[in-house]
């Protein structure tokens, strides 16, 4: 039987990944891609989807209610996959409102949509999710010891992990007001094919392809947990097809490194010395380290990631080389910016 999920942001990293992997390992879905096509969104992401006759792509903002109400209640959705965001620190800092806007706003006008459809269209023994992605700011900053589980306490300290961090809450209010089935994702940070090369690990890589310095805030000891993009689809697969509706799910890549260490690698693979790096007026508000449990999606879905941190790099590093059509009209745009924005670290 055939399943019509509305995926938003379809365009972006994280969401063209998504429906790669998704056409691939679920043929009974069909699928419906609502992208505004900002600056960080291309079609260029999913050119090989383009003749597949389970997806289509619709142009559109989804604060636009008039627009989200038709596209879901037309294809008769069964699951919405939320990616759709403003996610990068830096630029959050310099323009918050259109982080309130899209992730806020929009999260809000999908949450009704979906609430009022669900309600008035489908029968509630009717299997319907809501699949919320947020990230591992929301919880903030954690000192050198210890991991955020999904009970810890949501102190967002950018723009950006503040509006996601609301956006969860209204998600999780429509749970327990409306009983809409709604399940939070809160991934580390990723990497992979197909980011856009403001992002920390696709800067490095291609500004050592391009002979340029690697721009390194402070000093470098800022603490991510990476995770390969591919692992994070896999989780959102099954936490859409097996998770409870209510709760949250942390998706860490359980790989911890310091941003200096990631671009001293990257210097490694590419026969570059240090000399190459260039250190950088930290920025405002910049969190210490992001660490996630992954007990509870381990013990309730029996997910947990596979590529290793060292493979994924390789993998990542061969794609941004052999795609220098995709990735070097993005990196001119950016070069013309009046600020610049040098990553999410």
């Amino acid at each position: 039987m055939k399943k019509a999920a509305l995926i938003t942001g379809g365009c972006g990293f994280i969401g063209s990944n998504f429906i790669h992997y998704m056409a691939a390992a679920r043929p009974e879905y069909e699928f419906i891609n609502l992208d505004k096509l900002t600056y960080s969104g291309s079609p260029d992401n999913l050119k090989t989807m383009s003749d597949n006759p389970r997806y289509r792509f619709v142009l559109g903002d989804i604060r636009d209610e008039n627009l989200v109400n038709s596209v879901i209640r037309e294809n008769r959705i069964q699951a919405v996959i939320h990616f759709a965001a403003e996610s990068h620190v830096d630029r959050s800092i310099a323009r918050a409102k259109d982080f309130v806007q899209t992730n806020v706003e929009g999260t809000h006008v999908l949450l009704e949509t979906a609430t009022q459809y669900w309600t008035e269209t489908l029968s509630r023994d009717q299997a319907f999710r809501f699949v919320h992605i947020s990230t591992d700011e929301v919880y903030g900053t954690l000192g050198q010891e210890g991991t955020f589980s999904e009970e810890s306490p949501l102190r967002p300290n950018s723009p950006y992990s503040a509006t996601k961090a609301g956006a969860d809450l209204l998600a999780r209010a429509y749970f327990e007001t409306y009983g809409l089935p709604v399940l939070i994702v809160r991934p580390s940070n990723n990497y992979g094919p197909y980011q856009y090369p403001e992002k920390f690990i696709p800067l490095m890589i291609t500004n050592l392809i391009e002979d340029k310095p690697l721009p390194i805030y402070g000093k470098g000891l800022n603490v991510r947990d990476w995770i390969f993009v591919t692992d994070t689809c896999r989780a959102v697969d099954a936490i859409l097809q097996n998770g409870n509706p209510g709760e949250a799910y942390n998706v860490g890549g359980e790989t911890e490194k310091r941003n200096i260490d990631v671009a001293r690698h990257l210097l490694s693979l590419s026969n570059k010395g240090e000399s190459s790096l260039k250190f950088v007026e930290d920025r405002p508000g910049h969190d210490l380290r992001y660490a996630l449990n992954n007990a509870k999606i381990k013990k309730e879905l029996g997910w947990e990631p596979e590529m290793g941190f060292e493979k994924g790099i390789d993998e990542t590093v061969a794609w941004y080389h052999a795609n220098e059509w995709w990735w070097r009209p993005l990196k001119e745009r950016l070069s013309k910016e009046s600020k610049g924005f040098w990553s999410k670290s």
